[in-house]
């Protein structure tokens, strides 16, 4: 059993995670900042903890962490402004890496997306350009951080039902079900080899893609 705790925890991606972990007899720790949604994650069998990250200093988080086995990141600001994007996407995501790092929590794992590149090829002047910016910084921390940090790279996320396969580094969005992301998170955790790497990731074409332990297994 492992001690999890997950930020971003009412996100649609957690709310599947969740009861996949405690499935499989870990407890979760789900970090929400709206009350209003705690009943919702209890639901998933995780434990709710209302905290703000865009608040909370590394101190204070490193407070929450402590006592877990795993860190992973699945918040984000969902569009809003460029502001907000950089403060939970980017800052925030590095005050827990950091307070992870203070509370000797060493395993992390994030969930970005499939372009999270230093060339992600996205304009100043589009809209897209804060969240592209965002994530690439909070890669970087994480990959010179002094942690065991897997970065999750899916592609264009869906509400489709879960396939149990994907395929590595796929052309063009490389589209995924959201509930087939929250089983490749669940496969990082358990799989120690899948430390230190950048797994870029979609649901593949018919045939082509693999059972996930398989595809990120080592």
């Amino acid at each position: 059993m492992s001690r999890v705790i997950v930020f971003g925890g009412h996100g649609r991606i957690a709310l599947l995670l969740a009861p996949l972990l405690v499935e499989r007899g870990d407890e979760v720790t789900a970090i929400i900042r709206n009350p209003d949604h705690v009943a919702d994650v209890e639901a998933t069998g995780a434990a709710a903890v209302v905290a703000d990250v865009e608040q909370l200093d590394v101190a204070a988080l490193a407070q929450i962490i402590r006592g877990h086995d795993a860190v992973v990141w699945s918040a984000g600001a969902g569009g809003g402004s460029p502001e907000r994007t950089y403060a939970v996407d980017r800052d925030a995501a590095i005050r827990t890496m950091d307070a992870a790092a203070s509370a000797e929590v060493r395993r992390y794992v994030m969930v970005s997306w499939i372009g999270s590149t230093a060339d992600h090829g996205v304009a100043e002047d589009d809209g897209f350009f804060p969240y592209a910016d965002a994530k690439w910084a909070a890669d970087e921390h994480l990959r010179n951080a002094d942690l065991d940090g897997t970065i999750l790279g899916p592609g264009t996320l869906t509400l489709d039902e879960p396939t149990g396969r994907i395929e590595l580094d796929p052309d063009g969005r490389g589209e995924v079900s959201r509930a087939d992301v929250a089983a490749v998170i669940v496969a990082a955790l358990r799989e120690p080899c899948t430390i230190g790497r950048t797994i870029r990731f979609g649901n593949g074409p018919r045939g082509s893609a693999l059972a996930i332990d398989t595809a990120i297994g080592c």
